[in-house]
């Protein structure tokens, strides 16, 4: 009976549940349902015309390619994919780079370009052309030369930046005016990247956080530094010289003041840092905390990762905070202000000799007002000896706080121990950092 009334009538399953339930008043829905399947006629036939016709996807010639960008995640962090596929052939290009702007997008198409072959025997340049979805015009065209105004302007600003080599450029462009070259701001700035100039400021932003990195909780605050190797503390900096800049990453000892590894890269990549990590720990063994910026340098997998493999607590400053972090800040300012700023240095085997130099100065000799204005050397006579002289205000959080005074023991075995030098020879036949007793990584 069921069946029969839906064949004969074609209504659709509630309305047919309604009409026979008069009927059958045990009949429900699922049974209905069930039955219907059962012998094939759950569903109604279609009708023509009722609904539009499913059309197949669209058809696209070979050379349609189709370009995306997509994240990847790395042990160095997140890197930048582009993809470039055709519809078709599905043929696929990809290119991994490390950010994403309109000079990597130009790189990917001029890696498009270059795979057209001018010789090739089977296919027409403006074959393949279209197979990888770019212009004739595009393949054939050449970059102009630079005319000779351009040229001439560029010897001029490159003139000038030597003898000022703190011009930005809106200094830049005021001066090129004074000598009566009518340019603006905007043209000399362009220029002076195109040639690689930059002022000898500070480079900002040197301690960007990455965002996928985990950020360690601060650990100085109100912590009692009595005593050399218990923590340690590292920075990078911005070193310019006289055409260009390089980075400078030190490690320190924050009781003591001693600069214990450094190295000179020119990139801000994570494994200088790592490098000079294991060269201090290598040198001196482990401290007990280790503290630096939310650097992505710092927080990456290497860095904490050879500080987790030592067993060394990890403490980062908090967000803008320069001051947990103030003793190697404060390093930075004399290491400028005594060495790069009055020294024009060309290369960087000689900002790498300079500084080695200095480096070791600042750990023999210089005065240090931690040690009551006497250098490191009198330290450690003073703490061989067992005077030990109060060094200053009680350390905590990285801040001094007046009122809390503190000296050595009469007995001191850490810092004896940690100032002691290698007995050299001769003191005339040894280098100055052999003297020192502090061996410098370069």
């Amino acid at each position: 009976m069921v069946v029969a009334f839906r064949r004969h009538t074609l209504l659709p399953l509630d309305d047919c549940l309604y009409a026979l339930q008069p009927s059958i008043p045990h009949l429900t829905r699922s049974a209905l349902h069930r039955c219907l399947q059962r012998h094939g006629i759950s569903r109604l036939p279609d009708i023509e015309g009722d609904k539009p016709k499913r059309q197949r996807f669209k058809r696209y010639p070979i050379g349609f390619f189709h370009i995306d960008i997509a994240e990847v995640q790395t042990a160095e962090g997140k890197l930048y994919l582009f993809v470039g596929i055709d519809r078709t052939s599905k043929f696929a290009v990809t290119q991994l780079v490390d950010k994403t702007d309109r000079r990597t997008a130009w790189k990917f198409l001029e890696h498009l370009r270059q795979m057209i072959e001018r010789e090739h025997a089977g296919l027409w340049i403006a074959t393949q052309c279209r197979l990888v979805s770019i212009s004739r015009s595009s393949f054939y065209y050449a970059p102009t030369p630079e005319t000779a105004d351009k040229l001439a302007l560029m010897a001029v600003i490159d003139a000038s930046f030597l003898d000022h080599p703190w011009y930005g450029s809106r200094q830049m462009a005021r001066h090129l005016c004074r000598l009566g070259h009518a340019v603006g701001r905007r043209r000399v700035r362009r220029l002076m990247a195109q040639m690689g100039l930059a002022p000898i400021y500070q480079r900002p932003r040197t301690s960007d956080p990455h965002p996928e990195h985990r950020i360690y909780p601060y650990l100085l605050r109100d912590l009692e530094i009595t005593r050399p190797g218990h923590v340690w503390c590292a920075d990078i900096t911005y070193i310019p010289m006289r055409r260009g800049f390089l980075y400078l990453v030190a490690i320190m000892d924050w009781a003591s003041r001693k600069v214990l590894a450094w190295r000179l890269p020119n990139t801000m990549d994570a494994e200088f840092c790592v490098a000079a990590l294991r060269d201090a720990l290598s040198r001196f063994g482990k401290p007990k905390i280790f503290n630096t910026d939310q650097g992505g340098q710092f927080t990456s997998a290497d860095f904490t990762g050879a500080l987790r493999d030592a067993g060394v607590r990890i403490s980062m400053d908090g967000l803008g905070r320069w001051m947990d972090n103030v003793f190697i800040e404060r390093l930075w300012r004399s290491l400028k202000y005594e060495c790069v700023y009055l020294n024009a240095f060309e290369t960087g085997s000689e900002l790498r000799a300079g500084l080695g130099r200095w480096i070791g100065y600042y750990n023999g000799q210089r005065p240090h007002s931690r040690f009551a204005g006497r250098g490191i050397r009198a330290g450690r006579r003073d703490a061989i000896s067992g005077a030990c002289p109060g060094y200053g205000a009680h350390q905590t959080g990285g801040v001094n706080k007046p009122g809390n005074s503190l000296t050595q023991p009469p007995n001191c075995p850490e810092w004896r121990d940690h100032l002691r030098p290698p007995t050299p020879t001769s003191a005339s036949s040894a280098s100055p950092q052999q003297c020192y007793g502090y061996p410098l990584s370069t």
